[in-house]
């Protein structure tokens, strides 16, 4: 596969020819052409509505308390939803999309028809859930933690500040995973090398992540 590059020689390993493809599946999650998230996060949704699906005997249960279900709904479906959102690039549509199968799922839960007006923050307060966007960042922030305490060499920690070399396309940025964290990163006023020796405190970095997510949800209420 080849993504944002003029280049059309064959990358050949021990003499074969590797085939050019325009998508391919790594450790679960999707990896298309356009480099975004859009085909993973659309699959991740075909793959937790299945899981969903599959305990229908679960939700109609008159046996189980709601507490219960919304707590077996967010181990077997929420996971399998929210897998590899460590690296999503979200978009204002993915999270609306992510949101929307979410709510779609506890209302039904909860027995709560259509026709029945209800916010979805009482909707969250009611299941005990964080919104999509948040519990997300939350993924995000987890996993650049992690990413900072491996070891310089290591090339997962050498992408979160690599410049690549050359002149980007005209027009728009487009708006990647790691503009995402620097912007965040402004809001807090901290730069690369500041995270990196807090990280290596990982309750302090917990509670840097909580903070900073606590502090943008109530923002948006």
């Amino acid at each position: 596969m080849r993504y944002n590059t003029a280049c059309t020689n064959p990358v050949t390993i021990d003499g074969e020819d590797l085939k050019d493809v325009k998508t391919f599946t790594y450790l679960g999650s999707i990896i298309d052409e356009h480099g975004g998230s859009d085909a993973d996060v659309k699959a991740r949704i075909g793959k937790a509505r299945a899981a969903y699906l599959k305990l229908k005997n679960i939700w109609n249960s008159k046996q189980l308390s709601t507490n219960t279900k919304v707590r077996i709904f967010n181990t077997n479906v929420k996971t399998v939803l929210l897998y590899g959102a460590e690296t999503w690039r979200t978009t204002k549509a993915i999270i609306q999309r992510i949101k929307v199968f979410i709510i779609t799922c506890l209302r039904k839960i909860l027995q709560i028809r259509w026709s029945d007006t209800i916010s979805n923050n009482v909707l969250w307060e009611r299941t005990n859930q964080i919104p999509a966007e948040e519990e997300i960042r939350k993924k995000h922030w987890k996993w650049i933690g992690h990413t900072l305490r491996k070891a310089p060499n290591c090339v997962t920690r050498q992408a979160l500040t690599w410049n690549p070399e050359g002149r980007r396309k005209r027009g728009r940025t487009k708006n990647t995973l790691r503009r995402k964290m620097e912007i965040d990163m402004r809001k807090m006023n901290k730069n690369w090398m500041e995270l990196e020796k807090e990280a290596q405190d990982r309750v302090g970095w917990r509670m840097l992540v909580g903070g900073l997510c606590s502090i943008r949800s109530n923002r948006s209420k």
